[in-house]
């Protein structure tokens, strides 16, 4: 994102979950803010991977969608990874929001459409 307020509030997210930890409210709060700037810039697959999480974060209380792979996977691979636990998965809700901010590298695009992709069949 462009948006220097975006870049810090994108920064702000990473510290409290470094520092505070999960914190849905606080959390789905600075996404539905962060929409808004991604709305602006009009940066479709950002707005919608805003969308999916927050919506994802307010339904399940946690976030649950493991980080994307690099390599397609064979089916038994698909079937052990696609069980889900009840735990967050902050490694991959802190590689998401890392995402957010630099959209200009075609893997961050390529990542995020999967991610998309994984929130909407969750």
């Amino acid at each position: 994102m462009e948006n220097p307020t975006a870049q810090k509030l994108i920064n702000k997210i990473q510290v409290d979950l470094f520092k505070n930890g999960f914190d849905a409210e606080k959390l789905v709060a600075d996404l539905k803010k962060l929409r808004e700037y991604s709305l602006e810039e009009n940066i479709p697959v950002l707005t919608k991977a805003l969308r999916l999480t927050y919506e994802h974060i307010e339904a399940n209380g946690a976030f649950l969608i493991p980080i994307p792979d690099d390599e397609p996977l064979d089916d038994e691979e698909v079937e052990s990874s696609a069980e889900s636990t009840d735990e967050n998965n902050l490694e991959s809700l802190e590689y998401l929001i890392s995402l957010f901010s630099d959209l200009s590298h075609k893997n961050n695009i390529a990542d995020l459409r999967e991610y998309n992709k994984a929130l909407q069949e969750f």
